[in-house]
């Protein structure tokens, strides 16, 4: 007889989940901010991201690293729970790192990139225990509905983060003032959330939980490690692309640009390798995880670009002319946006009937959408630009009924669908290119677990190591928003310079463009890879119907 979902102890996991949305969307408000303060181009802005996003993969990797190297599995070893407290204690020190260098006299945005990349850290070790830990908190079978509800928590920080970091630098401005940012503002809000790190990992210890390790054969794949560690000699250029500027004369854009090539051609030459022979290289043995992993490095990179570059676009004139004072309220929708598509894929996880399902389908993400209204009044944002925004999530409810929750055909739908944005994006000024833009949250929502159901279908044995790869491949967000920035940057280099009759701050738009595109062919080639091996991913939903 299965245990009952422990609720209690799940209450208290899903608050690392708003943690992880809460800090990673604040990064959309203080990278425009930091931009001003340690005056910053682009390029040197994305860098937050860079640091945050790459603490992510070296997080994952050292443990994949010392697993491989000690025969044993590190967390496995330890259990999630002790990996949630660590996890909680690393971020702990970030955070107090950042309060006091944000209340020093002279902060240095080296030291809040160092804060910014021990806070992820932890967060990663939390991410990679706390996923395994919220099925082991009850029914196996109810696995996916805790998992997709503490994603809707995590979407609920997203939506607050923006709102409340806005309100600690600039206060409650209104249309058409301007308000002196303070750093120091900043030590309250990472005080705070210290404490409740450290508050979290005393619950977490006290706490009666069950045992929740795996007893699943720890897969040696030497050749996978190989591939991963030089990705991980490829990515720091793009976080000292400065020094490599001063010491060498290359340029930002070329160090940024050739790191991210690089690192997509040695998965692509990994699969390639891996098909000739498939010995050594476990879970990259199978195709449609590699392409999985690229897929995943493309989707957070998209995901991160589109929001981090977005407030260097609102700042001109054509796209409102919003300083970083007033651009909360946009950032918001975009983070709700994600929210909004995330909340309405949670309602499949419950044994309604189909006919229920199409009513919260289209219920759930317009009472979303007011909440995201409701939070920016209370706020004091004014969210008269909103009236018309109902028209894109009608769309994307569209898109969502039409996929019925079918992997292949939702991700293939949303890609388009994106792409399209995009194009609008590129081609319109105003809020008409704003609310292009910000929709690509409601496409992005849904593609997470797309593109994980096809890219560990099949894997066997592997599925447990292919999961964490994947996990690892949350390095694209650390890699696409600086290379949008190079293409932003170059307004600041030729002032008045335009391509195709338009600015290339919002020329830079092309690189998202080009993502969704990718993940439309990802989507076909996965496919028919999976095909090939005699498995239709959609074809077996249907079925569960």
């Amino acid at each position: 007889m299965s245990q009952p979902t422990k609720w209690s102890q799940f209450g208290v996991l899903i608050t690392v989940f708003f943690f992880w949305g809460f800090v990673a969307a604040s990064n959309s408000i203080f990278i425009p901010f930091c931009k001003e303060f340690f005056h910053l181009d682009q390029i040197q802005s994305q860098l937050i991201g860079s640091a945050f996003y790459g603490a992510y993969f070296y997080g994952s990797l050292i443990l994949f690293i010392v697993s491989t190297v000690s025969g044993i599995d590190v967390l496995n070893k330890i259990g999630y729970k002790k990996g949630i407290i660590y996890g909680l204690l690393i971020s702990v020190v970030g955070a107090i790192a950042l309060a006091f260098i944000s209340g020093s006299e002279a902060p240095t945005f080296a030291a809040v990139l160092i804060a910014f990349f021990i806070i992820a850290l932890g967060f990663s070790l939390q991410q990679t225990a706390a996923q395994p830990f919220a099925i082991a908190l009850g029914p196996v079978e109810s696995g996916a509905h805790r998992l997709n509800m503490a994603g809707g928590v995590n979407s609920f920080g997203t939506l607050l983060g923006p709102l409340v970091v806005s309100w600690l630098l600039f206060g409650t401005v209104k249309e058409g003032e301007s308000s002196p940012a303070n750093i120091s503002n900043i030590q309250t809000l990472y005080f705070f959330l210290s404490g409740l790190f450290i508050l979290a990992s005393l619950v977490f210890a006290v706490a009666k939980l069950p045992k929740t390790t795996s007893n699943e054969t720890l897969e040696k794949s030497p050749k996978a490690m190989i591939a991963l560690v030089i990705i991980g000699l490829l990515f720091p250029p793009v976080l000292f692309a400065d020094q490599i500027h001063l010491q060498f004369g290359i340029t930002k854009s070329t160090t940024i640009v050739t790191s991210l090539v690089l690192i997509l051609l040695v998965l692509f030459v990994s699969m390639l390798l891996a098909a000739r022979n498939k010995s050594g290289w476990g879970a990259m043995a199978y195709p449609q995880l590699v392409l999985g992993m690229i897929a995943i490095f493309v989707y957070v990179g998209v995901e991160v670009t589109v929001d981090n570059n977005f407030g260097a676009l609102l700042k001109l004139q054509e796209f409102g002319g919003y300083d970083e004072a007033h651009i909360s309220h946009l950032i918001s929708l975009y983070w709700g946006s994600l929210m909004i598509g995330r909340w309405t894929g949670a309602v499949s996880v419950f044994n309604f009937s189909k006919g229920v399902k199409k009513v919260l389908g289209i219920v759930v993400p317009f009472a979303a959408f007011g909440i995201i209204l409701l939070v920016n009044l209370i706020k004091g944002n004014k969210v008269d630009d909103f009236l018309l925004y109902p028209i894109c999530i009608a769309i994307a409810v569209g898109a969502f009924l039409f996929a019925n929750e079918k992997p292949v055909k939702l991700l293939l739908t949303v890609s388009v669908l994106g792409a399209i944005a995009m194009v609008i994006a590129l081609t319109n000024t105003g809020m008409v290119a704003n609310f292009a833009i910000i929709s690509c949250g409601l496409c992005a929502s849904v593609m997470w677990p797309c593109i994980f159901a096809l890219a560990v279908s099949g894997l066997g044995k592997y599925t447990s190591q292919g999961s964490a790869f994947l996990i690892m491949m949350i390095l694209g967000g650390a890699i696409l928003p600086p290379a949008q920035g190079a293409i932003i940057d170059i307004d600041k280099v030729s002032p008045g310079s335009t391509v195709m009759g338009t600015s290339f701050t919002h020329f830079s738009y092309i690189v998202p463009l080009l993502c969704f595109a990718y993940l439309a062919w990802h989507t076909l080639k996965t496919k028919s890879v999976l095909k090939k091996q005699g498995l239709d991913v959609d074809a077996q939903v249907a079925a569960g119907h």
